[in-house]
């Protein structure tokens, strides 16, 4: 195994635990439902997601908690197999690192509490974005460095500032 190698699966594990930890904080010192101001336009809600994406499949009778389970699982295999052949190009690495320790960060929820802890609210008077994570925050990073890297690969930039 090479050093790039387990240097994207370190930043990928530090992902994954700042998820848990910042999760576990907000189980132990947040009440369900209840929003707790931080600034104006931000609130810690704590709150359990069965379903995706907001709350896509939320309202399911359950079956949704293992679907989402296994196909984490599948697409974190998937994304190890991209780490591991895609290590020169440091960008995509850093994303995919991200997408993986955010997807693993979701599933161990789905596992351990049978639905997601989102506990981030940011909102605008009465429009709340829907509530999500660390996880959640790291995938979208990721998946925004996907894009900007493919970007710069259509423009014929370099992809590997990082």
């Amino acid at each position: 195994m090479s050093l790039s190698f387990l240097r994207y699966l370190a930043i990928a594990t530090i992902t994954l635990l700042l998820d848990q930890l910042s999760k576990w904080s907000a189980l132990g010192n947040l009440q369900m439902g209840v929003p707790e101001p931080v600034l104006p336009f931000l609130n810690w809600l704590l709150l359990m997601n069965p379903g995706a994406a907001f709350s896509f499949l939320a309202q399911s009778s359950g079956w949704q908690r293992w679907f989402f389970t296994i196909l984490g699982l599948l697409a974190s295999v998937y994304i190890l197999w991209l780490l591991y052949k895609s290590r020169e190009d440091r960008l995509l690495c850093w994303a995919l690192s991200l997408i993986l320790g955010g997807a693993l960060g979701n599933v161990l929820d789905r596992i351990m509490y049978g639905a997601v802890v989102d506990f981030i609210d940011v909102h605008y008077q009465h429009w709340h974005w829907p509530a999500f994570n660390i996880a959640d925050s790291a995938i979208c990073i990721g998946a925004g460095l996907m894009i900007w890297g493919e970007l710069r690969r259509s423009f014929g930039k370099s992809t590997n500032p990082l």
